[in-house]
This record gives C-alpha cells, structure tokens and sequence, in this order.
C-alpha cells in the first residue's frame, strides 16, 4: 500500500526492474536510504517480493543501482546545463567569467522543490564505511563533476586545480542550500562569490 506521502506516478507498463529503479530513486532521494525500506520501494513500483528479489537480491544491491542510476542522470543534466549557461555568454564574458556558468546551473538546481541535496554526500552521511563501495561510486562521481567543470576552462593554467577548487565550492552551497528557506539563496551567494575570486586566476591575457 501507498501512503499519500509516498505516491507518485509510474507507467505500469515499464518493465520491472525500471519501474522498482524509478521507485528508489524517488524515494532514496526524497526520504534517504536508511528510511526507504525494501517494502516501500515494492508497494511503491507495483511488484511483487519475489519479483524485487529476483532484480536485487539485497538492499544494498538497489542502493548500488540508485547510485550508478542517479550519477548517469545528474550528469547528463549537469553538462546540459553548463553547456546552456556557457553558450548564453558572449565571447567577453566567456573570457572574463568562465565559471558563470556552473553558478547558473547550481541556481537552477537548488531552487528546485525537489531538492535534496546531493545523493552521492548524503550517502556517504548515511552509510559511512557500511558500504564500502558506495563511498568509491561517491568519490568517482565528485571527480566526473570536477572534470566537467574544467571543461569550461580550455587553455587555462592549472584548470584541474581550478576546477577542484569550484567543486569544493560546489559542494559547500549544496550542503547550505539543503538547510531550506533564505540559505538557498545565501548559498548560491556564496558560490558565486568563491567563483568570482577564483576567477582573477583563470582569465587569459
């Protein structure tokens, strides 16, 4: 059964295993990992146990899923996202302010209603070393972000380092931001302070 807190749309005739994924990320983002029991995920993709089980043995197996299932997916929107800000500057502002973009992206994200925070630093919250693996999918997903923020600093010295620099800031307004109310907006502030002082830096001659 699915309380009114937990219901939301799935197309029944998606296949099982998509249905019990689109389930968990719903709920494992939303709720946490901890508070998401196996029985919610099943009442809420519309199986049976037996049909969970033969698709994920454990629980851990379904975090596993969610994890590598919501980087693709947050990556994908990531790089749109900082490839749509990039193109929206002239040739100038480009030069002049080439991390603008990830400041617009992080806005478009963190005033979402559904925001959460990040999946990847909340998992890591909640589990600690109880899964080990899914420290590793968190730390490889921070290093993707990073490699597609250096994206916006071709030609620049050290724009690795530069990059690392913005996804710590990065990483800080999200975990601002998830507080609620006016942090959302003070957090994106900030950021956006961090990048304009890193930017000195990165502009060419």
């Amino acid at each position: 059964m699915t309380d009114a807190a937990t219901a939301f749309s799935l197309d029944p005739s998606l296949p099982a295993r998509e249905r019990i994924l689109l389930a968990a990320h719903e709920l494992f983002y939303r709720d946490g990992l901890r508070a998401t029991g196996v029985d919610r995920v099943i009442a809420a993709a519309g199986v049976t146990k037996v049909t969970f089980y033969r698709h994920f043995p454990a629980k851990d197996e379904l975090i596993r899923a969610f994890l590598a299932y919501r980087h693709e997916r947050w990556m994908d929107w990531f790089q749109v996202a900082l490839a749509r800000h990039q193109a929206a500057q002239s040739p100038a502002e480009r030069q002049r302010q080439p991390l603008q973009p990830l400041a617009g992206a992080l806005g478009e994200w963190l005033r979402e209603p559904g925001f959460r925070g990040c999946a990847f630093i909340n998992a890591v919250a909640e589990l600690g070393g109880g899964l080990g693996d899914a420290l590793a999918i968190s730390a490889a997903h921070k290093q993707d972000m990073v490699g597609a923020i250096e994206t916006l600093l071709p030609g620049q010295p050290e724009a690795h380092a530069l990059a690392e620099a913005a996804g710590l800031a990065v990483d800080g307004a999200i975990v601002r931001a998830q507080t609620g109310g006016a942090a959302v907006e003070q957090a994106l502030a900030g950021l956006e302070r961090v990048l304009a002082a890193l930017t000195p830096a990165t502009t060419l001659a």
